[in-house]
């Protein structure tokens, strides 16, 4: 076997091992898998691992993967999560061979309930909910058997249809399995099918007001599909057990489940029960926001499908929970971003610069697009002799190592001259509102016969032809690792600071032209993209990532 071959079989993760198993004993030929999403929210980091495993397993060994809502229950479910699936999968680069829904499936569901009632494996249960709970036992008791339980097929026929025609109350009768009151795992003890819910359904209207548990329609759906390898994660451990039992007494397609565990991020939360909190009680700008780690948001912050599937294949599958760094996320991003995005200058906190002995209106200078790739060319910007620089790039009394702007101090203007400040203007406050430099005119950049050495390089717009631009600075959600395992209500956590606007910010006139799908790295600030909010009149971008790590740093520093 060659080193190649070792390597590779090595690296595969215990998925691929088994699939390659089941492919080499001839079990299958093609390998079916599905990503199941329940439409009643938008996904988020945690789907966008499940859907490049599902995905990326059919494109790695012959198959397909099926796109499945698991839409069973109908009071939290709408058309616009099913619509917003739909694009956050395809954004991130994969496509379904058959989209399905587990509502396609009732009638079929219906059926197969009707089958286990006649081989006395179900019946219709008049207990409470807190009945049921109390008759469970406990994993060191067995539970004690209903008092419906040994109702007749006749009988539980005769309900069953009822139910499903309407004519009892939500919460008044259950279809339970029969199965085992005393099994040492309590999801086999007699568990619930079907419930009744006078509600109506985004796709089957008012049709069923009978619908089956999520046991009662994954499993089957995925049988009726023919799903070979059905994966999920690991907290349907226990779900295993009743999902073989169904399939087995059902006598149909013997789908198999498996199962991985899941990444949790720092920084953030990723339930859909938390996430929507977040957004109905206004904590953030809806499913979207940047700042949210739904993919829908990511993509509006300016992520790329590229760097999330880079972070799920980093994070990689094992069956154990465990913590991962959102950091990693960023790296991946910044990776990616610094290879395809465009470079730009902008100023977010403009101080004015004159240079007095710069002759002439001005000119137009060369810069490269992005030194990391040729191919992107070179852009023109323009240069007077009145310039913005970053008020924070100027200091009048500086300290020892100040390589920056300061009297009598020498820079370079990014792809342009060497500049020296000769004087400092000041309003009657003592504000700092001009600073007046020379400048060296055989420095230029690109053609600089000056000898002149300075260590410090400086972004900076013409003021006579900058535009204004909105920045949004977006950062951490939470301020804590863990928010959702903290003390107390996990919304007391939240970074008072995620989001920072800037609103005097001055940009080169090229980012009059910006696109949407185009990725920008603002020199010395970080990567941006341009915000939905976007006008003619009013230019919006997003802050992706900074340059580097300030997270870390700050970590670092405390420990």
């Amino acid at each position: 076997m060659s080193d190649e071959k070792i390597k590779e079989e090595k690296s595969l993760n215990f998925l691929e091992e088994i699939i390659d198993e089941d492919i080499r004993c001839g079990k299958y030929k093609t390998i079916v898998t599905r990503f199941p999403p329940e439409p009643n929210g938008y996904l988020h980091l945690g789907h966008a691992s499940s859907i490049c495993l599902n995905f990326g397993l059919t494109k790695k060994y012959p198959g397909y993967t099926n796109l499945r809502f698991d839409d069973t229950n109908p009071e939290k479910e709408e058309t616009e999560y099913v619509d917003s699936i739909k694009e956050d999968v395809r954004w991130l680069g994969f496509e379904w061979k058959h989209e399905h829904y587990a509502s396609d499936y009732f009638d079929t569901l219906y059926e197969f309930a009707v089958k286990l009632i006649n081989k006395e494996l179900a019946y219709v249960d008049d207990s409470s909910s807190e009945d049921m709970a109390a008759g469970k036992g406990t994993p060191a008791e067995p539970g004690t058997n209903s008092p419906y339980r040994e109702r007749t097929v006749a009988e539980n026929l005769d309900l069953f249809t009822r139910m499903k025609n309407g004519e009892f109350p939500d919460g008044s009768r259950t279809l339970r399995a029969k199965i085992d009151m005393a099994n040492s795992n309590m999801l086999m003890r007699d568990p619930v099918l079907y419930r009744i819910k006078h509600a109506h359904h985004h796709r089957t209207g008012d049709k069923w007001c009978i619908y089956p548990m999520y046991d009662m329609a994954h499993g089957q759906s995925d049988s009726i599909e023919e799903v070979t390898h059905s994966i999920c994660t690991m907290e349907f451990v226990a779900h295993r057990e009743l999902y073989d039992w169904l399939i087995e007494k059902l006598g149909i397609y013997p789908s198999r489940q498996y199962e991985f565990a899941r990444r949790n991020i720092n920084y953030t939360v990723t339930s859909k029960r938390k996430l929507l909190q977040l957004v109905t009680e206004k904590h953030v700008d809806g499913w979207d926001d940047p700042r949210m780690p739904t993919i829908s948001g990511l993509r509006r912050r300016g992520y790329t499908a590229e760097s999330i599937r880079e972070f799920c294949e980093r994070i990689g599958v094992a069956k154990r929970d465990n913590m991962v760094d959102v950091g990693l996320l960023e790296f991946c991003v910044r990776e990616h971003l610094n290879r395809i995005a465009l470079r730009r200058m902008v100023v977010f906190n403009p101080l004015k610069v004159v240079i007095t002995n710069y002759p002439g209106e001005g000119e137009m200078l060369v810069s490269e697009n992005n030194p990391e790739d040729p191919a992107a060319g070179t852009r023109e910007i323009p240069f007077s002799n009145e310039l913005f620089i970053e008020s924070d790039d100027f200091m009048e009394n500086p300290p020892k190592k100040y390589f920056r702007l300061a009297p009598g101090q020498m820079v370079r203007l990014k792809s342009a001259y060497i500049i020296r400040c000769e004087e400092v203007v000041k309003d009657a406050g003592g504000k700092v509102t001009e600073v007046r430099c020379t400048y060296v005119a055989e420095s230029r950049s690109g053609n600089d016969t000056s000898g002149i050495q300075v260590k410090g390089t400086l972004h900076w717009v013409s003021a006579r032809t900058a535009i204004s631009a909105e920045i949004r600075e977006y950062d951490r959600l939470f301020r804590t690792e863990n928010p959702a395992d903290e003390e107390g209500d996990f919304k007391e956590y939240i970074n008072p600071a995620s989001l920072n606007t800037i609103t005097t910010a001055v940009a080169e006139p090229e980012l009059a032209k910006a696109k949407f799908e185009e990725r920008y790295q603002f020199l010395r600030k970080g990567y941006f993209c341009l915000d939905k909010d976007t006008s003619p009149s009013r230019l919006i971008f997003n802050r992706t990532v900074t340059l580097k790590d300030g997270w870390a740093k700050e970590t670092k520093k405390k420990s």
